[in-house]
Order: C-alpha cells, then sequence, then structure tokens
C-alpha cells in the first residue's frame, strides 16, 4: 500500500513543493547540450555562411540585409554637441535644454537623448545623496557638541522616597 503511495508522489512531482532536487543549481560554466551540437555542426562554416548572408542580402533579402548591417554598423555612437558644464543639480535644466536643442536638430535619435537624460538622473541622484550626507554628518557633529558630557539627573531623583 505505502508503495502505491510513493509511485503515486513521484509520478510528475518528484520533490515537495519548494525543495529541488539539485539545491546547488546548474554549475557554473556548464554548456547546453543543444547550442555545443549546434557549435559543432556550424564549426569551420563561418565564413561560408557569412559569405551566403551577404549574397542573399545583395538579393534584396531583407531579414538578411539587416542581419548584416546589424554586424557592420557600431550599436552605440559617439555623440558630439555642446552641452553646458554641470556642476549642481541647478545646471540640469540648462543642460536638457542643450540636449532638446540637438534631438531637435536632428544630431542626435530620441534613443540617445533618453540615455543622456538617464545619465542626469543618475547625476542629480548622486548629488542627492552627497548634499543628504553632508547635512547628516553636520547635524551629528551639532548633536554631539550640544550633548553634555555629564548625563542628565533624572528628573524625579529630587524626590524621596
Amino acid at each position: 500500500m505505502s508503495d502505491e503511495v510513493e509511485a503515486a508522489q513521484v509520478r510528475g512531482r518528484p520533490f515537495p513543493k519548494g525543495r529541488s532536487g539539485n539545491p546547488a543549481g546548474r554549475r557554473l560554466g556548464s554548456r547546453n547540450k543543444a547550442t555545443l551540437a549546434a557549435q559543432k555542426l556550424l564549426a569551420g562554416e563561418a565564413e561560408a555562411l557569412t559569405r551566403k548572408a551577404v549574397e542573399a542580402a545583395f538579393a534584396g533579402d531583407s531579414t538578411a540585409m539587416r542581419l548584416c548591417l546589424e554586424r557592420i554598423l557600431p550599436r552605440d555612437r559617439a555623440v558630439e554637441f555642446a552641452l553646458p558644464p554641470i556642476k549642481s543639480a541647478a545646471d540640469i535644466a540648462g543642460a536638457m535644454g542643450a540636449v532638446t536643442a540637438a534631438l531637435a536638430g536632428g544630431l542626435i535619435t530620441p534613443g540617445e537623448a533618453q540615455a543622456i537624460a538617464r545619465v542626469f538622473t543618475t547625476f542629480v541622484q548622486t548629488i542627492e545623496t552627497s548634499d543628504f550626507d553632508q547635512r547628516l554628518q553636520v547635524l551629528e557633529t551639532r548633536q554631539a557638541e550640544d550633548r553634555p558630557t555629564q548625563p542628565r539627573p533624572w528628573p524625579l531623583s529630587s524626590l524621596a522616597t
């Protein structure tokens, strides 16, 4: 009877919920068997496959063209435009104005403008964190200076019982 219950538990879900049969997980650096098999099949064929993709692109295959161009063109490009110096959070408005002007003028793409804006956001967060830390240190120093060296007597210690 107990063998039947164990067999029923094993089928489909051999481990209790929340527990893995391999709690350590997959070893670092281990490779997928399908990927290894594909690499073995394609070994030494990269040049021929590349030539075939280029020929298909020249023949008008739009997918092959996109594939070839994605490999040729860099994903990110260096963006050059005038940006005012940023020394405080107050300077961000002017810098964002320069980014908006560059976007409107076609010097940068909307994606590049968004990436630059994220840099500005990180910069402002860094300034805010730094300012907060400085203010906290000043307050802690003041509080330490205001704290008496001798402990204050208990307010009701003068009452005798």
